[in-house]
């Protein structure tokens, strides 16, 4: 007798092997996005305010405090460089990923215990009738553990940064898919849009509740996003596809480098003879490297083939002998850094946020003056955040498409363009930051607030919006304009170093305004105040905005000079022959004609 059908079939799949879910996917975005976003919240939501916590108790001044901020900003921004490289070297995404969230977690339970314990920051200052209040300095121990604190959360967002966007598109980077591409575009917009949206909750919650219950749930609350943000990735550890490690690129650019410098007094061979001197790799297209930096041409010099090329045709000792490759890819790092340099200016004027946020601080932030609200100090920073979005959306689905419908063909604006005018923006958003500071610190001591600086000068803060929105704008145009320069310019293996190039200027930009700040600060003292003082009513917060405003114009013309000497874009070559077989092609029709 035979068995039912529906028996047959139960007992065919009993014997069928399971097929396992293959890993990665669409299911393992939540996880990643939101490790990503959690950690954002928690890191721009600390920044924010964080001059206010230094000054009220910690005691330090404002130009102390405003290095001390500069100089984490700047470890924040420097340590995704050697996040990126000991997770292509040595550990991986997903370990590095998980190793930096447990780093931002404890800096910043560490901070929250600032807050929450008396005796690890000086005691505040009581007042008694007649006399002024002056608190004790913190300790070193005490400073130490703050430091700490910082250090370790700069060391997370070192390993988080730049990793999830890599680790994300490892998920879904599959070569037998044929939208592929289109799966990545989509990924990489969706990663973008809840980056922005993390940086406005921190710009706006975080900071609200900072403001109006205290620093100890204000800083509580990131530390259990952070924890959340750790519990989460980690949770999903088994659905992840991890890649195997291999050499970093920064590695592979070191070793050009010394290469060159330990070959610098070979003599370069003759083009007639150049074939065969070379070392590449069998299946690289470059046999020999291009004329340009010629110096560092002697990287790849191949001196005695038998001592410097193993059998498997690989240099037996790549420090002394590189491929034609990776000299070109050093070639190229070091064409961009004069036009990298440029942006280091804006990243100054953008780094301005403490002195914006004591200028909010005193200034009426009610929208109206019936309105009882007020918008906290440290949220002006979500105009910056909104015009730069604005931007980016209005250009992509309004500006672009309107100019090609137009000029009736598909237009671009050059990169160069952009870089340039993001620069010039950069330049107005001081001179309006300078403007609005004197009419405020005018206003301020015609109303008799001179010596007064916790007061409430009469003048709506919504006059700081448009520098605030310039600032937006400019980021836009410049900062990605200058991410889409490197990664058209570079080869396509030096994607990560166009990523973290952007981050390596913000870091140097915090340092070179920590010493502009303090050189201004010390230079401008004259009768025992400075343009700089923590009773900004007593400064001159617009001359010193004054100073930035023509280093930014002095960076334009720098950038011009730059920009003419660079030559063209890989963008404006591909145009260039587009362009050429279309006026080839159109004399054609018309002698045809």
């Amino acid at each position: 007798m035979e068995n039912p059908p529906d028996q047959t079939e139960a007992k065919e799949m009993m014997l069928q092997p399971r097929t396992r879910r293959p890993k990665g996917g669409l299911l393992t975005m939540p996880f990643i996005i939101a490790n990503e976003g959690f950690e954002k919240v928690a890191s721009y939501g600390l920044l924010q305010n964080m001059i206010l916590y230094l000054m009220s108790d910690y005691g330090l001044g404002v130009v102390k405090g405003q290095t001390v901020l500069f100089m984490w900003v700047a470890a924040t921004n420097f340590m995704p460089l050697v996040g990126a490289f000991l997770s292509d070297s040595y550990l991986g995404r997903f370990l590095t990923i998980a190793i930096a969230s447990l780093s931002s977690f404890l800096g910043m339970v560490l901070l929250w215990l600032t807050a929450m314990l008396p005796q690890v920051k000086p005691s505040p200052c009581i007042a008694s009738a007649g006399t002024n209040c002056s608190s004790p300095a913190a300790t070193s121990s005490q400073l130490a553990l703050l430091y700490s604190a910082f250090a370790l959360i700069s060391i997370g967002s070192g390993g988080i940064r730049p990793c999830s966007l890599a680790f994300g598109a490892d998920q879904l980077d599959n070569k037998e898919n044929p939208k592929n591409e289109r799966v990545l575009e989509s990924f990489f917009g969706w990663y973008y849009a809840s980056s922005s949206v993390a940086v406005l909750i921190a710009f706006t919650v975080i900071v609200y509740i900072q403001d109006h219950l205290g620093w100890r749930i204000g800083f509580g609350i990131p530390a259990v996003l952070m924890l959340l943000a750790s519990i989460v990735f980690v949770f999903a550890s088994p659905l992840y596809v991890k890649r195997s490690v291999s050499k970093s690129l920064f590695t592979g650019l070191a070793q050009a480098a010394v290469a060159a410098y330990v070959n610098r007094k070979l003599m370069l061979p003759g083009h007639s003879v150049s074939y065969g001197c070379y070392h590449h790799l069998k299946d690289s297209e470059l046999k020999a490297p291009s004329d340009k930096l010629r110096f560092l041409n002697k990287a790849c010099v191949i001196r005695n083939r038998d001592e410097d090329i193993g059998s498997d045709g690989l240099a037996l000792n790549p420090w002394r002998l590189c491929t034609t490759d990776q000299v070109e890819e050093l070639k190229s790092l070091v064409k961009v850094i004069p036009v990298w340099s440029t942006g280091i200016m804006m990243s100054i004027n953008v780094s301005q946020n403490s002195f914006q946020l004591l200028q909010a601080n005193s200034m009426d932030r009610r929208l109206s003056n019936e309105s009882t609200f007020k918008i906290p100090a440290g949220s002006f920073g979500m105009f910056t955040i909104i015009a730069l979005i604005s931007w980016v959306v209005l250009y992509d689905r309004a500006i672009l498409p309107l100019a090609s419908k137009i000029r009736g063909r598909p237009v671009r604006i050059n990169v160069k363009i952009r870089m340039g005018l993001g620069l010039f923006i950069s330049f107005l958003a001081m001179a309006v930051s300078a403007t609005v500071e004197h009419y405020r610190r005018r206003t301020a001591i015609s109303q008799g607030l001179r010596d007064n600086a916790n007061a409430t000068v009469n003048i709506s803060a919504m006059w700081l919006v448009p520098q605030y929105v310039l600032h937006g704008l400019a980021e836009a145009l410049t900062g990605i304009g200058q991410t889409e320069f490197f990664y058209t310019e570079f080869p396509k293996s030096m994607s990560s170093i166009a990523a973290a190039l952007f981050g390596l200027g913000m870091a140097v930009a915090n340092i070179l305004a920590s010493v502009i700040l303090n050189v201004v600060k010390n230079s401008s003292k004259k009768g025992g105040v400075s343009w700089i003082e923590d009773n900004i009513n007593k400064g001159h917060y617009d001359y010193y905005y004054w100073v930035l405003a023509i280093l930014s114009f002095v960076n334009v013309i720098y950038y011009v000079v730059c920009s003419w000497s660079y030559g063209p874009t890989m963008d404006q070559v591909r145009n260039d022959k587009v362009n050429g077989v279309r006026e080839e092609e159109q004399e054609e029709v018309v002698k045809i004609n």
